[in-house]
Parts: structure tokens; C-alpha cells; sequence
């Protein structure tokens, strides 16, 4: 008897604990859900540009670059892509080609997502300007003051290396350090455990050598910083506030999303889908966001407006400062013709353009390709989005970017 009412008091009990579990489940899982209704409002995104009226001298300009662009993507050949521009922080030119997927009818639109590559860097670094500007993490704030036991194989570089030095590429390692086990998916807090027998250069701040490992310890120290995820803490600092509804950060980011393009790889002259893969989303800070055309409009119209948004001029002027000369071999910018001098900021490639500053960015990783570019002198941005990399796509940029000079700039 004494056994029978002991095993009823258990089971009671039992079920009293997995009834506070389920409500407190339900509670987590109903936050959840408000959080991301209201991160993400309804928002009517601008619609491709339509050459049926009565055109300005600038839509005349934009009217030249679509039929240059068109020839282009038709003559490469891409399965889809997208391409946006802003003057004076206005969407002026939107337009979607081809499809999400080969052999499929489902097309591009402005909400589809692709996959940014290093396009990553330049929003990673506007999160860390902002975050500098706010007294939140400095940027010459040391990455040991975070990370106590971080290491370098030189602990004179260990105790100098700066937040700084992560995002201009002056951690002094030799370039790509650990890409390779990126690429193999090894953990990144090993890779991290792993640094201290990577060898070095010079010490922080002295020269360029681009990293994808080094750029993203921003994530380990703004998470130790501020109690959020990297995904979570660039929602609610930039995407949100921008109007980058479609943008996310990480694998599951691009996977729940319904309206995402496919890869594609080159086989006999012919594009085919590929696998998705996991490749660079441990590194999210540097290769791991993932976009809309209409995400970047949204993007650039508040680095080509009035700042009067969370992107205010001082925060722009910091993370577009030149931190080292970048010496980059002579094909990665061979469409580009009158470069003055190449120098890497936060985050951003700065190019001396025709006398005005360029800030850039290009990314591929495998199955797309992703370019942006701002001359905040002219107020006026671009960014191109594919899912099918062609050689073509490097002249994306420069093309623009010549047409315009040559049609509204003194500097040309």
C-alpha cells in the first residue's frame, strides 16, 4: 500500500513537471514568434525600373548600362541574377533576370535570396563602426581584453592585436590563414584554439593579409560582449533598422527562407545546380550573410542618402577610412580603368577611382558571386547579385561606374 501511494505521489509529480515543461516551452516558442513578426514588418520593396515613359537625362544613362547589363548576363549566360542602383539615396534601377533554378520556371524577384560570400565584410564592418560609435566595442579596444586566452605564435602580436587589425586585415598572419579548415568544416572555436602555430608576417597593423578566420573573431567578441548571437545582434543593429527584411545571417537564415536562388557550377559549357553547402558559414562575419537585391537597395540608399538613419555620417566616415594599402594582383580590378590607388578600410576595399573614393567589395563562394560598390562623393551606389558566376561579372562595377563619370562627373 505504502509502495502504491509512494509511486502515485511520483507519478503526480511527474506530471506536474512536464506540464510546467510544455507551458514554458509554449511561452519560449510564442516569444520566438513575436520576435520575428516584429523584426520583420511588412514592407513594400521597389519594383524593377520599366523603360516605359518619358525618360530624364539620368534615365537615359540607366537606360545605356541596362542594355550593357542585359548583353552582358544574356552573354554569359546566367541562370539568374540581379542588380540594383541608388543616386542620392534613391532606389533609381531594380531589375531581376532569369531564374532561381536551371530548368525551372520559378523567376528571380527583388525578395529572392543569394548568398553574399565576403559581401559579408562590408555590412560586418558598418555593424562594427556602429558599435564603436555607440561605446559598445571599441575599435582599438585589444582582442585579448575579450578573449583571455587567446593566443598567437608571437605574444607581443597576441597582446597588441586589436579589433581594429581584425577588420582591416592587418592581423599581421599570413593571408587565408585556416581557410582550408573552413572549407573542411572543422569547428570554428578549434580553429580558433589553432592559431598560435600559424605563422607571422610583421606585427598588427603593419600589413595587409586578407583573412576570413581572423575577420570573424568579431562574432566570439560581440557575443561575449554583448550576451547575442552574431545572427541576432545584426538583425536588430542593421538589417531591421535598414529595412533588410529578406537578410540573415547563417545556414539556417538562407534554408527557412521559401525564395532563395539555387548554385550553379559550369559542366561542358553549361551551368548546372549544385549542391548547397555549409562552406564559410563558421565564419559568418566574413562570408556568411546571406541577401536580397531589394536588401541591398535598402542598403545603399542609406549609404548614399542623408544618413539621417542609424548609418550617420561619422560611423560611414570611420569604416570607409583607408587602414593599410592593399597591394591586389592586377586581374582582380583589370575592368577597372584608372585606378589611383588601392587601400583596405573596415570591412570595405577603398579604391582611388577617377578622383573620387570608391568603396567596394566583391565575394564569390561556390555558385555565386556578389559585388557592391559606393563613391559617396557622387551619392551613388550599385550592387549585383548572382547565382551562376560568370567572367563576366567583374565588369559589372566598372562599367557602371565609368558610364556615370563620364556622363555627370568633372573627375572623368
Amino acid at each position: 500500500m505504502k509502495n502504491t501511494q509512494l509511486y502515485s505521489k511520483v507519478f503526480q509529480g511527474m506530471v506536474r513537471l512536464n506540464f510546467i515543461y510544455i507551458i514554458i516551452t509554449a511561452l519560449l516558442l510564442l516569444s520566438v514568434a513575436l520576435y520575428q513578426s516584429s523584426s520583420k514588418p511588412d514592407q513594400q520593396f521597389a519594383e524593377p525600373v520599366v523603360f516605359e515613359r518619358v525618360l530624364t537625362s539620368t534615365d537615359s544613362f540607366l537606360y545605356k548600362y541596362d542594355t550593357l547589363l542585359t548583353g552582358m548576363i544574356t552573354g554569359a549566360g546566367n541562370i539568374g541574377a540581379a542588380a540594383v542602383i541608388t543616386i542620392n539615396g534613391e532606389i533609381q534601377y531594380l531589375k531581376c533576370f532569369g531564374t532561381k533554378k536551371a530548368g525551372e520556371e520559378e523567376e528571380v524577384d527583388a525578395g529572392t535570396v543569394f548568398r553574399l560570400a565576403s559581401v559579408s565584410k562590408p555590412i560586418t564592418g558598418l555593424l562594427a563602426g556602429m558599435m564603436d560609435h555607440d561605446g559598445i566595442i571599441g575599435l582599438d579596444d585589444r582582442v585579448v581584453d575579450y578573449l583571455p586566452g587567446f593566443k598567437l605564435k608571437d605574444s607581443a602580436s597576441t597582446q597588441e592585436l586589436s579589433v581594429r587589425n581584425l577588420l582591416s586585415h592587418t592581423s599581421g598572419l599570413v593571408p587565408h590563414a585556416y581557410d582550408n579548415l573552413v572549407e573542411d568544416g572543422v569547428p570554428f572555436h578549434i580553429i580558433i584554439d589553432s592559431l598560435q602555430r600559424v605563422n607571422i608576417s610583421d606585427r598588427p597593423g603593419k600589413l595587409y593579409g586578407y583573412q576570413n578566420v581572423m575577420f570573424s573573431l568579431y562574432d566570439t567578441i560581440a557575443e561575449i560582449r554583448t550576451a547575442q548571437p552574431f545572427e541576432q545582434l545584426i538583425m536588430e543593429r542593421i538589417f531591421t533598422p535598414l529595412g533588410m527584411y529578406h537578410a540573415s545571417a547563417g545556414r539556417w537564415g538562407f534554408d527557412k527562407t521559401g525564395n532563395k536562388a539555387f548554385p550553379h557550377g559550369k559542366y561542358g559549357g553549361n551551368y548546372q545546380p549544385i549542391r548547397l553547402n555549409d562552406r564559410y558559414y563558421s565564419t559568418n562575419p566574413a562570408a556568411g550573410i546571406n541577401a536580397s537585391i531589394s536588401d541591398l537597395g535598402h542598403l545603399l540608399m542609406a549609404l548614399t542618402g542623408e544618413q539621417t538613419g542609424p548609418l550617420d555620417h561619422s560611423i560611414i566616415d570611420t569604416v570607409f577610412t583607408p587602414q593599410v594599402k592593399s597591394p591586389l594582383k592586377w586581374f582582380y580590378l583589370k575592368h577597372w580603368n584608372g585606378v589611383e590607388s588601392k587601400h583596405y578600410g573596415l570591412g570595405w576595399r577603398i579604391i582611388g577611382y577617377h578622383g573620387c573614393k570608391i568603396a567596394y567589395h566583391g565575394g564569390y563562394i561556390r555558385g555565386y558571386r556578389a559585388e557592391i560598390a559606393v563613391c559617396r562623393e557622387e551619392g551613388i551606389g550599385i550592387a549585383f547579385l548572382t547565382n551562376s558566376p560568370a567572367r563576366n561579372d567583374s565588369k559589372v562595377v566598372p562599367t557602371f561606374l565609368d558610364m556615370y563619370f563620364e556622363n555627370f562627373s568633372t573627375n572623368f
